[in-house]
């Protein structure tokens, strides 16, 4: 059997290379996606022919095509700061003055985290702006400022050092007051956590960012409420989000359980759809509550944390884990690190099964909203106008689909729903 020294010295080379796998991965994915594009570039599907005109369907290429440009790019770019931090062994040495100081203390490791991931984090403000001013200006999508889109940045920021840092602080002490099974007790706790979160985001966070007001009394509102009582969902108001201040694209959900649910849609949404379409969008919202898609996902981020957390209690366990990565000491510290840094890389390969279970609740909603509407074509009127609004890509390749779409795309929800009908 090998020896330890013998699995340390091929840590790293192993991380290199999940990398690299990674990176050619994506890039191939993008090209496949950009080939079958301009494959179908030449005329408008032959399903959506006379629904969708031949300008919006060439705009709605040149933005796939604009959009596929970025993404290999930031491929590239992600792909290269993470070879660079192993080559150089430079995330240790960025680590290690914080976690040191205060004589190892849990604030000053969970501190040497917080710092190395928002330093991190930096380095792709510019593909960021250049995607809002940029990209989704030159396309017609951006409303948003410069004040507003650093605001929005440093309102993040502070956010995260009010409840990440915490949250980092208590993950590295736990091992100190439960022992081997701290794990278990960090899993419970993020858990937890995480559902207080989404109680108090409709109310506490969700506002720092976006203004809601109450749906004007009228027919449309009334016809929501009607449809929120019919279906169950008995919720008291439906909520208008400036969406505009910031983009022309739009969309509908709801947040919150329990009494602190609210149904919110975007205002770019309601000027977009007509009165049967924006009840079909809400139908289907509605539908993810009724057929339990809500708790189901809650308990599969419950597994996944239990999962991952387990992982960093066996690896910091291992003293000469975080010394193959040139960690001085061994713990939770480095390893918590190292995941935040580099779990992309392996979460990446369980995109596809992720997505294939969430698309099949987006069919399971959309028959749901279908049936308590009186039909499909409210839902299809509305799906297909969200298509051109959005400028969606109607041609994605399958494959590329399957790593990047957690729903189906426009002719599948369509042709679905033509089973349905028949």
């Amino acid at each position: 059997m090998p020896d330890l020294d013998f699995f340390a010295s091929w840590l790293v080379p192993a991380l290199l290379l999940a990398v690299v796998g990674r990176w050619a991965a994506e890039i191939g994915l993008a090209f496949l996606n950009r080939r079958h594009i301009l494959a179908h570039a030449g005329a408008v599907p032959e399903a959506l022919a006379g629904v969708i005109d031949e300008t919006t369907y060439r705009r709605s290429t040149e933005y796939a095509l604009a959009r596929n440009r970025l993404e290999r790019f930031e491929a590239t770019f992600d792909s290269a700061i993470l070879l660079g931090l192993l080559l150089t062994g430079l995330l240790p040495r960025l680590y290690q003055p914080v976690a040191t100081a205060l004589g190892g203390s849990a604030a000053a490791v969970a501190a040497a985290i917080f710092v190395v991931v928002i330093g991190l984090s930096l380095l792709s403000l510019p593909l960021a702006w250049y995607e809002q001013f940029r990209l989704e200006h030159r396309f017609g999508f951006n409303t948003t400022t410069p004040r507003t889109w650093w605001l929005d940045r440093l309102k993040g920021s502070l956010l995260l050092a009010g409840l990440g840092y915490p949250i980092l602080w208590l993950l590295v002490k736990l091992p100190d007051w439960m022992g081997p099974l701290w794990w278990l007790w960090a899993a419970a706790a993020v858990a937890a956590i995480q559902l207080l979160m989404v109680a108090l985001a409709p109310t506490l966070i969700l506002p720092l960012f976006n203004r809601f007001t109450p749906l004007p009394d009228g027919p449309l509102r009334s016809r929501l409420l009607a449809l929120s009582d019919r279906t169950g969902f008995r919720s008291r108001t439906v909520l208008v989000m400036d969406g505009s201040r910031r983009s022309r694209h739009s969309n509908a959900f709801f947040t919150g359980f329990g009494r602190f649910r609210r149904i919110v849609l975007f205002d770019t949404l309601i000027s977009q759809l007509e009165e049967p379409e924006l009840e079909a969008v809400l139908a289907h919202e509605i539908g993810h509550y009724q057929l339990g898609h809500i708790p189901l996902r809650l308990l599969a981020a419950v597994a996944t944390l239990l999962v991952s957390f387990a992982a960093v209690g066996w690896l910091a366990s291992l003293p000469w884990f975080a010394e193959a990565f040139g960690f001085a000491e061994p713990g939770v510290g480095p390893v918590l690190l190292l995941l935040l840094v580099f779990g992309a890389v392996i979460s990446f390969w369980s995109s596809p099964g992720w997505n294939l279970w969430s698309r099949r609740h987006e069919y399971q909603a959309d028959r749901f909203a279908a049936e308590v509407v009186g039909g499909p074509s409210p839902l299809v009127r509305a799906l297909r106008k969200l298509a051109q609004h959005n400028l969606s890509n109607l041609t994605p390749h399958p494959l590329y689909s399957g790593f990047h779409y957690s729903h189906p795309t426009l002719l599948e929800r369509e042709r679905a729903l033509g089973r349905q009908a028949r």
